[in-house]
């Protein structure tokens, strides 16, 4: 992929470099008719893996974004649906793993990938410009939506669903129960501003906990305060601050009054924090959030704490951590997603 003028830019390492346009062609190598594969050992499928639901909706979130959709994203799309459709039983849960010879190695349940389907959905019914993927991706959200969970991760992610079905379906009662409920599990921010994090600790995709505070804090009735986002989205941006470039918390995570490491660091945290930025400019119309996005396209493109690149130009496909010895060099379906994601958010300033 080469990076054309024009093109919005972000800084890497004090320089001001272009942010190239999102490339699918690691993920459409990443498919098949079937569905995702979760793994990758470079660039190359390791079907021995099998796919994974969280994938495939995420899968789905992405290419819903997409303003033009080709043809080929547009078939993406359609298999992905009928990957979640398939995966979701009469009533509303979701089975996660299923094996190259197209067998579940699980039962349905309500974990953190029942959230990301209703997300994916959720963005599909939103945003897809296929009146046939919008119609039956309504159906399968909201025959989920009726489901709850008490994990925060989960409720989090099928509440960003729910945020999206509502910006085309303002009245739909389900969408916005499952908001609503999805902010109180998450919980209020918390009065002491060393640590205002509803939790005592910060694990993955933490991003996403304030992001749907945020979008939660707009509804007509029930919403939480927006300043209670705000604020975890803040100190959540500063402490992951290190000497003016985004430096997340690792994949072990960070417990309060514990010792904060830097090591591994995973694409998806970026790719929240991204989307909890954007969402935040969005809402509030204040630039400053725009420079979190900034910092987390510039995490990709080499402003890390390694300083090394995050993406493979020839492939498009995004590297799995940063360790303490530089990426970790395989393209696996989630770090590419979390590439095309957040290099999406850069079209704000083209």
């Amino acid at each position: 992929m080469t990076a054309t003028t024009g093109l919005p830019r972000t800084p890497t390492r004090g320089r001001w470099v272009t942010a190239p346009p999102p490339s699918f062609a690691h993920l459409a190598r990443l498919s098949d008719d079937t569905g995702l594969f979760e793994h990758a050992r470079h660039a190359i499928v390791r079907r021995e893996h099998g796919y994974c639901t969280d994938d495939v909706a995420r899968g789905l979130v992405v290419i819903s974004r997409e303003p033009e959709p080709s043809e080929e994203l547009l078939r993406l799309a359609e298999c992905y649906l009928a990957f979640l459709t398939h995966a979701q039983n009469a009533d509303g849960a979701f089975r996660n793993r299923l094996g190259h010879d197209r067998h579940w190695a699980d039962e349905p349940g309500l974990g953190d990938w029942w959230g990301r389907a209703l997300w994916g959905l959720g963005t599909a019914v939103a945003r897809s410009p296929a009146p046939w993927v919008r119609e039956e991706a309504l159906v399968a959200f909201s025959r989920g939506a009726t489901r709850r969970t008490k994990f925060p991760h989960a409720m989090a992610f099928a509440g960003l669903g729910a945020a999206e079905v509502l910006r085309r379906h303002p009245g739909h009662v389900a969408a916005a129960s499952l908001l609503s409920d999805a902010a109180s599990t998450v919980g209020p921010a918390g009065s002491d501003p060393r640590w205002p994090w509803p939790r005592q600790e910060l694990t993955y995709a933490n991003g996403a906990l304030a992001e749907v505070v945020i979008a939660a804090s707009q509804l007509r009735h029930g919403g939480p305060p927006l300043d209670d986002g705000l604020r975890m989205l803040a100190w959540l941006r500063d402490v992951q601050l290190r000497d003016g470039r985004l430096s997340v918390v690792p994949v072990r995570g960070w417990r309060h009054g514990g010792l904060r490491l830097h090591h591994d660091q995973q694409p998806i945290e970026v790719a929240a924090f991204a989307d909890a930025c954007a969402t935040a400019a969005t809402v509030t119309g204040d630039p400053e959030w725009d420079d979190g996005v900034r910092q987390a396209v510039g995490w990709f493109l080499g402003d890390n704490d390694f300083g090394a690149p995050m993406w493979d130009p020839e492939t498009g496909g995004g590297y799995d951590g940063l360790t303490a010895h530089g990426p970790n060099l395989n393209q696996g379906a989630e770090s590419t997603l979390a590439l095309i994601s957040t290099l999406q958010h850069a079209r704000r300033w083209s």
